[in-house]
């Protein structure tokens, strides 16, 4: 009797090929429903920031009041219309274009009354631009 020898079997081999097409699959799912997962609808309440120092010790100060007063440094400005060429003009007589213009907004103002602030620095040339927020101190009981 004769046994017949099989040949060994070559050694096994996984394709990766499937494993890639599932995961490339995944990745363009996750990337079509992520924007649809919107996080607009929850309701926040935003903590105060830790301010630190500017790290600029030069700065300009543009300030707006509850009642919508503006203030360009320690100068009145008449209205929003005229925060451009007003800053425009401040900037123009410093030799550092890309100084730091700091809003100043009351808390108790819209966003919207803010972000006109913010369009009418850019409008005025102003290149960073930070807002102020209020210093928290960490208390503990």
């Amino acid at each position: 009797m004769k046994h017949r020898q099989t040949p060994p079997a070559p050694p096994a081999r996984i394709n990766v090929t499937p494993i890639i097409d599932v995961a490339l699959v995944l990745v363009i799912i996750l990337l079509v429903t992520a924007p649809m997962m919107s996080m607009s609808q929850l309701p926040v309440d935003l903590p105060g920031a830790h301010a630190r120092d500017t790290e600029r010790p030069q700065f300009i100060s543009l300030t707006m009041t509850a009642d919508g007063q503006l203030a360009l440094d320690d100068k009145a400005v008449g209205g929003l219309g005229e925060v451009a060429p007003r800053l425009r003009e401040r900037l123009a007589g410093i030799p550092d274009k890309d100084r730091l213009v700091v809003v100043r907004a009351d808390a108790s103002l819209t966003h919207a009354a803010v972000r006109r602030l913010l369009d009418a620095a850019r409008e005025g040339g102003a290149v960073n631009l930070g807002i102020a927020t209020a210093q928290i101190t960490d208390v503990k009981p």
